[in-house]
């Protein structure tokens, strides 16, 4: 292996980890052969895509010889729509994860750091060391964010703090209250991306809604995707709700076509979907249910989601379960990397799913 290749690369990304995804259905078959497997790895809705995405998907096959609309009007439009917004507010990304990537692009440079809390999803570090500048985590609070101290570590070199409500992989949400003083407390040279993937599982006695805060807070960038509660996780279509000039600063770096015509149709139908949505978090609210009721009878604690996944203590290396369930045809998700070793999080499936791998647990817990 010739190794100077490396060398040439900027000192950030020679050092960077890559992000490792959830383990495939078609790799565990390829690696043991196994026929029945259920994946709650990825956070991935457990219906699948509403019967309009798919119809608008099929409708629109024949198209696929022509580039898409770089702009994705229509979709922007809709969601201008539904959320009370200037198209110009709104920028488009290959799932939210574009965003985040975007956001760093356009504003970072080594000489500037980034705030972002303990256990927070893990792509905060990795856009942030791809550009070179410097990570301050900030040490979580009962698994969650700890706002005052992260504000106390923003300073005149902070150009970004990241914030995930509810948070990957701890489920853990904040009041919205105390996300709202926050913000409001922010130099304006500091940008708040507020990362929202899991906010329509948010129970309505909680309630997410910052979308008014971007009247107040031009340094304010909501991501938001249509890969979880809307089903289309294979399609990766995400959103950013800004300022009109921050989103016109995103579209500078973003690149054309950055969402295909598949997407763009299904992400617009699925917007209009509201009985698919109602009827995905009406299974996550039986699921999690179900799922904790399971852990308390093999006496396992676990931590209060309130996104479409849970984290829980098995008391022992998260990594040896997790590849003992693996051999069981269950796919969850070890969270090592998350400095939670004894900890996996478990997604939401459905009933029969949750089932499955509540027996698998059972099986596993005291053989590994």
């Amino acid at each position: 292996m010739n190794n100077k290749i490396y060398q040439l690369a900027s000192i950030g990304v020679q050092q960077l980890i890559p992000y490792k995804a959830g383990k495939a259905i078609e790799e565990l078959e390829r690696e043991l052969g196994l026929t029945k497997i259920i994946k709650l790895a990825s956070n991935e809705n457990p219906l699948g895509p509403g019967k309009k995405a798919i119809t608008a998907i099929q409708q629109a096959l024949s198209g696929l010889a022509l580039y898409p609309d770089g702009s994705g009007y229509s979709l922007k439009q809709a969601l201008a729509q539904k959320y009370n917004l200037d198209i110009e507010q709104i920028t488009l990304g290959n799932g939210s994860n574009e965003l985040l990537e975007l956001v760093a692009r356009a504003f970072l440079t080594p000489e500037f750091e980034v705030v972002f809390s303990q256990h927070a999803f893990a792509v905060y570090p990795i856009v942030t060391q791809a550009v070179g500048a410097k990570a301050v985590v900030v040490p979580a609070l009962n698994y969650g964010h700890d706002l005052d101290a992260m504000l106390n570590a923003v300073t005149d070199k902070t150009r970004i703090v990241f914030i995930a409500n509810p948070n990957n992989p701890t489920g853990t949400l904040l009041a919205q209250e105390s996300v709202e003083r926050f913000i409001a407390a922010l130099p304006g040279t500091c940008i708040c991306v507020l990362d929202e993937a899991y906010f329509e599982f948010v129970s309505s006695v909680e309630f997410i809604d910052s979308i008014d805060w971007l009247k107040r807070f031009p340094n304010l960038l909501i991501t938001r995707t249509f890969s979880k509660a809307y089903g289309l996780a294979g399609l990766r279509v995400g959103y950013g709700l800004s300022s009109p000039e921050m989103s016109d600063i995103l579209n500078r770096v973003r690149q054309p076509f950055n969402n295909n015509t598949l997407a763009l149709v299904a992400a617009e139908a699925a917007l209009s979907d509201e009985e698919h949505l109602k009827e995905t978090v009406r299974i996550n609210i039986s699921g999690m249910l179900q799922l904790t009721e399971g852990f308390k009878e093999l006496n396992l604690t676990w931590i209060p989601s309130a996104g479409n996944f849970v984290l829980v203590d098995i008391k022992q290396s998260g990594q040896a379960l997790y590849e003992a369930l693996l051999r069981k045809g269950v796919i969850v998700r070890p969270v090592g990397n998350y400095e939670l070793p004894q900890h996996l999080r478990i997604s939401i499936g459905t009933e029969a799913e949750n089932k499955i791998f509540l027996q698998a647990l059972a099986e596993t817990l005291n053989n590994v």
